[in-house]
């Protein structure tokens, strides 16, 4: 089953967002930009690099409309404990999601079979609920929130600009691409 063009599947969850416990679900996700970041655990090594990455770009991202919800399977519980101790993790503003059973990290299809873990992968769902990019990277292999914003503002761009495409290391405001017969073979 391919990922990309899917639609979020229905969930419920609880999350932990700036002192709180809220509750969740897709509904909350629809009619605008959503970054699903995935990891294995709290309190564990490249996690908190990724997740501290993703909270220093959080203002921006907000800017851009977009909301992230972040995604293990600790409880949120967990979060807060977390959040609370770890000088990196308690400038996190965005949602931490607490997916203890799973149902999320099996809907996006990220579930580590036999481990009860996330894989370390992301998901960008434009406002009708539609997932637009993914990237999963091994275990060693933590992600950068800089790529992460050039792919939201690619994707904000072609939703924008119907019938134009971003290039390969395109940047906001650099040219880009409409496809056609003329194209073929010239690029």
């Amino acid at each position: 089953m391919g990922v990309i063009n899917s639609e979020i599947k229905p969930f419920n969850a609880t999350a932990f967002k700036r002192g709180e416990f809220v509750e969740i679900s897709d509904a909350d996700v629809k009619g605008k930009w959503a970054i699903f970041f995935f990891y294995p655990a709290d309190f564990t090594f490249v996690c908190p690099t990724e997740l501290g990455d993703v909270a220093d770009h959080y203002g921006e991202l907000q800017k851009m409309g977009v909301e992230v919800f972040s995604v293990s399977t600790d409880t949120h519980f967990t979060h807060k404990a977390w959040h609370d101790s770890s000088e990196t993790i308690g400038k996190i503003n965005y949602f931490m999601v607490g997916d203890q059973n799973g149902s999320i990290t099996n809907n996006f299809g990220v579930m580590r079979e036999g481990q009860g873990l996330a894989d370390r992968a992301t998901f960008l769902i434009d406002p009708d609920g539609v997932i637009q990019a993914m990237e999963i990277t091994a275990e060693g292999i933590g992600r950068d929130a800089s790529e992460l914003m050039r792919k939201v503002k690619a994707a904000q761009y072609v939703r924008k600009h119907p019938g134009e495409v971003c290039p390969a290391k395109w940047k906001e405001g650099e040219a880009t691409l409409s496809p056609s017969l003329d194209l073929v073979g010239k690029i």
